[in-house]
């Protein structure tokens, strides 16, 4: 895993403000984070921000117990009037 978006409703809503989110491996720093983006989709990272995540170890329902490996999360700032298509949601309707 070298980068991998991180699609959930707060990410869509920083996309649609110009920045997106991403989980790297722990060992890249961030100019290797803003290299590979910018070849990856060929845009123009104007800032990177990472976030270290610990990991733990957590109990499910039966008892078992489940490890959640440590991660990191980068937080890409593009320049103006750049997207990524991931990140597109489109127009939804709305559920009545």
């Amino acid at each position: 895993m070298k980068l991998e978006p991180i699609i959930t409703e707060k990410s869509l809503k920083l996309a649609s403000g110009g920045r997106y989110s991403f989980r790297v491996a722990r060992t890249l720093n961030k100019r290797q984070i803003k290299r590979l983006i910018e070849e990856a989709f060929d845009v123009h990272v104007v800032s990177v921000k990472t976030i270290k995540e610990k990991g733990e170890v957590k109990k499910t329902f039966r008892g078992r117990k489940k490890i959640i490996m440590p991660s990191k999360k980068a937080i890409v700032k593009l320049k103006d009037k750049e997207k990524i298509d991931l990140f597109d949601q489109g127009k939804k309707g709305k559920v009545v």
